[in-house]
């Protein structure tokens, strides 16, 4: 009976430890878009459709994880003054690790207002393997076409595939 207790007891320790509740915290400047295509839909002036790709550093990440760089490939539905996007973002960590986040969100195309998206991890490599989480980041876009964004929120270790 003592056996069958410590290995319950066991169990539910290794449980809540895989389940924890871990800090995102991460501060990027994410570079003008190296790669962009812009497409006019045609439907009304002034809605464009466009996808790009680029390379982000993490400027400090205060959080668990500890991200170094990460790359996006994002999608805008544009429309006069503000637009909806949604991507695939892949943080690289100190380890070499990686975390794939999705996210989505709106904007103006002013880059004096602020933007803003909600995120969810949907995967990862190495120890990151498993890894679930969410949040949602804010931050300024820049008249280089540079973003200076904050991400926080939490994650938690589940059992690997």
């Amino acid at each position: 009976m003592r056996k069958l207790l410590l290995v319950a007891f066991c169990l539910l320790v290794s449980v809540s430890v895989t389940m924890a509740q871990s800090k995102v915290d991460t501060k990027w400047h994410c570079s003008k878009a190296a790669a962009e295509h812009k497409f006019d839909v045609g439907d009304a002036p002034d809605h464009i459709y466009w996808i790009g790709q680029g390379t982000c550093d993490a400027t400090s990440s205060g959080g668990d994880e500890k991200d170094k760089t990460g790359t996006f490939t994002e999608f805008h539905d544009a429309w006069k003054a503000s637009f909806n996007f949604h991507g695939y973002f892949i943080a690289t960590t100190d380890s070499g690790d990686k975390v794939n986040y999705t996210y989505e969100g709106s904007g103006s195309a002013d880059v004096t207002k602020p933007v803003a998206n909600k995120w969810k991890i949907v995967g990862g490599t190495g120890k990151y393997k498993g890894i679930k989480g969410s949040g949602s980041c804010s931050g300024k876009m820049n008249a280089d076409g540079s973003d200076d964004i904050t991400c926080t929120g939490t994650y938690s270790m589940g059992m690997a595939k």
